[in-house]
């Protein structure tokens, strides 16, 4: 019941910091709404993180089907910012996404390279 409660409250505080992150433009203006939008980003970020360790997420997350589509979509998406968005908005698109794609290509790498057990 603990363990169920703690994850309730986990993915309730990603959730609140993804709507401070994507929403504060809406109700504030100025420094205020600088403050919570990056605040809320941090706050799901961490919350995220913490999400991905626990096992049945975890588990998701490091299947080939998953990181294969990691991997082919954002790097697809990186290329797409990168010759449609201009400026520095574009650059930055494309290399968060790329980042993204090149850790799922770098995560399916390792589950190749992981030795077969010998049978007898």
């Amino acid at each position: 019941m603990k363990s169920l409660l703690a994850s309730i409250a986990l993915w309730l505080v990603f959730v609140v910091g993804l709507a401070a992150g994507v929403a504060s433009g809406a109700v504030l203006d100025g420094t205020a709404k600088d403050l919570a939008t990056y605040g809320g980003i941090a706050v799901s970020l961490v919350a995220g993180s913490r999400i991905a360790r626990k096992e049945p997420i975890k588990s998701f997350l490091g299947s080939r089907p998953v990181l294969w589509f990691l991997f082919l979509f954002n790097g697809a998406v990186a290329a797409f910012c990168g010759v449609a968005v201009e400026g520095t908005q574009g650059i930055m698109a494309a290399v968060g996404m790329g980042v993204v794609s090149l850790g799922a290509g770098l995560g399916l790498l390792q589950k190749r390279a992981k030795p077969q057990p010998e049978r007898a």
